[in-house]
């Protein structure tokens, strides 16, 4: 499979990153390392995840995610074969300098590796001011604890600020944007913080990319909702433009023959200004169908159809 580069960030990727939430949450050790080790004999290329995760679980603190990929690098040996992008901001301090650089090392000792290979702002922090920030990753830039650095939920104005403090003041830019995106949730990529990325050349790699597991189609009535800890989320999902969506995508399906978690990730692959859409997958099976969404290519019609009916 063709790798894409992640805008100027020096990074190539393969069109599927895989996202690191589940693991030590909904996916033990044990089918963490499993998933891990079927992403790596895939070749799959980079793993996201943050120093967040999983701290909305009860008795975690955060950093679970990032512990456990951690431990499977030390025992698979497979950190030559795999970038790890992973996050910070969310936690006390957001993105003050002090805080921002604490919470890297604590990232590096949980993960085991001497450098994060994309290191993002988690979100904007507004009381800290941009050039602060930039100046911090600019530091860990520098000392090699990071090889490229990115923004996250950050809204196009915040996005263009940052891009022109940097300009001006000789700090690093961003070079990769980990926005919202997916069939049924576009507007915080589409339209102006999209035609930013493109212009200034950010590898795009959206988060979300199944709605939350709705659009693998597993969740079809309200009975279904108890199948994750996730599903709460595809409630609002029914009640809104859900179901013709996923009519759309079952018609597509009978005429290609891939999944519907394959065609929702596709499309996203299929989106201008995407590098790669981020997916998580609690089994081995999971990860094995949504991978397979790289060799998905949809027709003009069939694009054109999802892209409407989720408008």
């Amino acid at each position: 499979m063709t790798e894409r580069a992640l805008g100027k960030s020096g990074l190539s990727i393969r069109p599927f990153v895989l996202g690191g939430n589940v693991f030590g949450w909904t996916a033990d050790r044990a089918a963490s390392f499993a998933i891990l080790d079927r992403f790596a004999a895939r070749g799959g290329g980079m793993i996201d995840t943050a120093d967040v995760y999983s701290a909305w679980v009860p008795g975690h603190r955060g950093g679970e995610s990032e512990a456990m990929i951690g431990a499977w690098l030390r025992e698979n040996g497979a950190r030559d074969r795999v970038l790890i992008a992973t996050k910070v901001g969310m936690g006390e301090g957001g993105l003050r300098p002090d805080a921002v650089r604490a919470a890297a090392q604590g990232s590096r000792d949980r993960l085991g590796v001497e450098t994060i290979d994309l290191y993002f702002a988690h979100q904007d922090d507004p009381d800290v001011p941009l050039d602060e920030v930039l100046g911090a990753f600019g530091e860990l830039r520098d000392a090699g604890i990071v090889r490229a650095i990115g923004a996250s939920n950050y809204s196009a104005e915040r996005l263009g600020d940052a891009l022109r403090v940097a300009d001006a003041k000789g700090l690093p830019r961003f070079t990769a944007m980990q926005p919202e995106l997916n069939l049924l949730d576009r507007a915080q990529y589409e339209g102006a913080l999209q035609r930013l990325c493109i212009a200034e050349g950010l590898g795009v790699i959206p988060y979300y990319s199944l709605s939350a597991g709705y659009l693998s189609g597993k969740y079809r009535s309200a009975d279904d909702l108890g199948q994750s800890p996730r599903g709460y989320k595809a409630k609002a999902y029914m009640a809104g433009k859900g179901p013709a969506v996923l009519a759309v995508m079952d018609r597509i399906a009978a005429e290609t023959g891939a999944s519907l978690a394959q065609i929702a990730l596709a499309w996203v692959a299929a989106q201008p200004g995407v590098t790669a859409p981020i997916a998580s997958a609690t089994t081995v099976a999971q990860l094995d169908d949504i991978m397979d969404s790289m060799a998905l290519r949809l027709t003009g019609e069939q694009l054109t159809a999802l892209t409407e009916e989720g408008a």
